[in-house]
């Protein structure tokens, strides 16, 4: 049996008690914000609501809507930016004050944790009596919080949800009224596909949970796959995964010592990343993947802290440099007693519980090729050897330029675009875009040997003739264009008044144009 160190089973052999923050994300950016709790708050990914608060949906305000419609809706509605790691950092101190009062907690994610009802009610006099406190001292951290028990861990969390106690053996009859909706109700336990199930299902009239429970198990797997299988098991209150009938072994636990001692959350982040590619190459060895890891920091005054990520899923190496990250920036940006006092000198992943490859629904490294796990390994290497900033990743961005469409982010950081890609953009550059980006000084020509300009009209002076690019000059055999950018008119610091062209020349590769102040760069090349 996998080790489980006074921990969440979640297999039936004990009860489970959730704690579930509700709105986490537009919470967190509240009080990163020092908002009062009657401003509406909306937390905003890809420029739709996927948060708010109270307040905000008692003025309209709903997930899933488009920035401008919730803001017609609400216009005094405050919104920020999803923000992972914020969010897992602000959760620390009600991690904290749950384990103060009951151990072996496990997050889920930030805003949800899971803990042994059964050996929180032996301390407290019953399952009734665990609530309270627990309560209590999630609102002295200044967050509200709703509690759930029952036999299973999904059960558990489908009740936290609704402030339920479901007594024992009455999780199927708790969970049979409910809409099958309530199967997406948790990320956190189901798989990105499990919306399109939910959709199936009810054009096909299954509407509630005890429906889809009566549904042969073999004809689940057979017509819908492999995540409906996990939810079939939720809907009839089976454990969601059965811990591996192995032990953990010793070896996979890996651990750095800090030198030097680690203070500040990007050096945590550095040393938790590499430390992740060395879990990984271990477990990989072994054929196994971890679903809940423990977290252990030390420092030179002999403080221990200990955290526990359970997941529903195999734990990928960004996953888990992810959660290492999370954890650290909790505990080195904390303002609770939970905050090391001193830097970090000692850091260690220990995988709690493992599965092998055939008792895993989904693939055992979340569908990674060898390849990409290869230039992974070979990007953590890099920046171990040239440093943390020595390795960038692009990620799509929202701009009317090429340029502009790429963030530039240090590997391994969270992929978040400095603009928004799903925004209009009016006036953007349009298909296709060019496969390499430049900064190259250029020319062009019309038949008579003379500078091409563009007109405040945004027309050519003349007709291109000549291109003249890295100390050669091409016959021109077509263009298209030019369009004119007129960006941040009123900022004379940060606008752009410039034209773009698309240019073909014999002997070289169509090249993008860009026009500013009567000078001509390349700016990409196609192809």
């Amino acid at each position: 049996m996998a080790r489980d160190p006074g921990g969440v089973r979640g297999s039936g052999s004990t009860r489970i008690l959730a704690l579930w923050c509700p709105d986490w994300p537009a919470v967190a950016a509240a009080a990163d914000e020092d908002l009062q709790p009657s401003d509406p708050v909306a937390v905003l990914h890809a420029s739709r609501v996927v948060a708010c608060t109270a307040v905000a949906r008692s003025r309209g305000v709903r997930r899933g809507l488009r920035k401008r419609e919730a803001q017609a809706r609400c216009p005094e509605l405050h919104v920020a930016d999803l923000d992972v790691d914020k969010d897992a950092r602000l959760f620390e101190p009600v991690v904290a004050a749950v384990s103060a009062l009951v151990p072996g907690v496990e997050i889920l994610r930030p805003g949800l944790v899971v803990v042994s009802a059964h050996r929180a009610a032996r301390y407290f006099g019953g399952e009734h009596a665990v609530a309270e406190p627990l309560i209590d001292a999630v609102a002295a951290a200044g967050v509200e919080c709703q509690v759930g028990i029952a036999d299973a861990l999904a059960t558990a969390v489908v009740a936290a949800k609704r402030g339920r106690h479901v007594a024992a053996g009455e999780d199927r009859r708790f969970l049979a009224p409910l809409p099958v909706s309530a199967l997406t109700d948790e990320p956190s336990l189901s798989a990105p596909e499990r919306a399109e199930l939910v959709d199936l299902l009810q054009r096909m009239g299954i509407r509630t949970l005890g429906a889809f429970e009566e549904l042969p198990r073999a004809d689940v797997a057979s017509r819908f796959g492999a995540d409906a299988v996990v939810a079939h098991r939720m809907a009839c209150a089976e454990p969601g995964r059965l811990p591996a009938p192995r032990a953990v072994p010793a070896e996979l636990t890996v651990q750095t010592r800090c030198d030097p001692p680690i203070d500040r959350v990007d050096m945590a982040a550095f040393a938790g990343r590499r430390l992740a590619e060395r879990l990984h190459t271990a477990l990989a060895a072994a054929g196994v993947a971890c679903t809940r890891l423990a977290i252990h920091a030390a420092t030179a005054e002999g403080e221990e802290h200990d955290r526990t990520w359970r997941c529903a899923e195999p734990l990928t190496p960004d996953a888990t440099a992810d959660r290492v990250r999370w954890q650290m920036d909790g505990w080195l940006s904390g303002r609770n007693a939970a905050r090391p006092s001193g830097p970090i000198t000692l850091l260690r992943l220990e995988p709690v519980e493992v599965a092998g490859a055939g008792e895993l629904q989904r693939g055992l490294f979340g569908g990674a090729g060898e390849a990409r796990d290869r230039a992974r390994r070979a990007a953590s290497r890099v920046q171990g050897l040239l440093g943390g900033e020595a390795v960038l990743s692009g990620v799509l961005s929202g701009g009317r330029g090429p340029g502009e469409r790429v963030t530039l982010l240090t590997w391994g950081e969270q992929p978040l675009p400095a603009r928004d890609p799903s925004a209009p953009w009016p006036g953007r550059l349009p298909a296709p875009s060019p496969s390499t980006l430049l900064s190259e000084d250029a020319g062009l020509l019309d038949a008579a040997g003379d500078p091409v300009g563009v007109t405040g009209r945004g027309l050519f002076t003349a007709a291109p003739a000549v291109l003249v690019w890295r100390g050669r000059s091409r016959a021109v055999t077509g263009w298209a264009g030019p369009w004119p950018v007129d960006e941040l008119w009123w900022d004379p610091a940060a606008g752009l008044r410039a034209a773009r062209a698309q240019v073909l020349a014999s002997g070289a590769p169509a090249v993008l144009l860009l026009c500013h102040g009567g000078e001509w760069t390349v700016e990409g090349v196609y192809g």
